[in-house]
């Protein structure tokens, strides 16, 4: 027989129950939230790097276009490319490409292009060359990929884009040729892509409007 004070041991079990519950779901959501505003921040980061934040006022992590696969990129997947924009006039895009002939197999890369065509910048997002040699091209390792900091189609033109060694003008590293001749050649291939698809790539934002 359920006496009274064993139905108020079960409510008040109940009750701390549904507190329990609710503080895990709220802690959860402060988590995930967290989370994801700390990795919108490295995003964002990453992002200035390549162009600085006075260089544009628009919302970068907003005015995106995804790009597919393309010859020249070498995607795996759907890929995200970021728009900046100075009072609504288009400044740079920044998209990733991968070198798929590393050393040691592919190299991703982040590229930054201005809109006359100059590279704004690049950086490594991963890669698995070797420590010593080839990871030369992290910047943290080396300045050697601030060497394409300007350069373009025109400058240099389609002979110089080459490491040294192939009678290009960009250097190789000591003891390691293949990295570097990879990531040249990735680089010049996102200049290609960008002007071949300059319009699309500062297509407006399409707002779609809610009931």
């Amino acid at each position: 027989m359920i006496t009274q004070s064993m139905r108020s041991s079960a409510i008040t079990l109940g009750i701390f129950a549904l507190i329990a519950t609710g503080m895990v779901a709220g802690f959860h959501a402060l988590t995930d939230q967290r989370i994801l505003q700390s990795q919108q921040q490295s995003l964002t980061e990453s992002l200035n790097s390549l162009v600085p934040s006075s260089r544009y006022n628009n919302d970068l992590l907003h005015d995106i276009l995804s790009i597919q696969n393309n010859d020249l990129l070498n995607l795996e997947q759907p890929e995200t490319v970021f728009r900046a924009r100075k009072n609504g006039l288009p400044v740079a895009v920044i998209f990733p490409v991968i070198a798929p002939d590393g050393y040691s197999g592919k190299i991703r890369l982040l590229v930054a292009i201005n809109t006359n065509g100059e590279l704004a910048g690049v950086r490594v997002l991963a890669h698995k060359e070797t420590p010593g040699l080839g990871d030369a091209i992290d910047i943290d390792k080396s300045s050697w990929m601030l060497d394409f900091n300007h350069k373009s189609l025109l400058s240099p033109t389609a002979d110089g884009w080459y490491v040294k060694k192939d009678n290009g003008v960009f250097d190789q590293f000591t003891g390691a040729t293949i990295t570097p001749r990879a990531v040249v050649k990735a680089i010049h291939n996102a200049l290609l892509y960008y002007q071949l698809h300059q319009q699309t790539l500062f297509s407006p934002v399409v707002v779609t409007a809610h009931e």
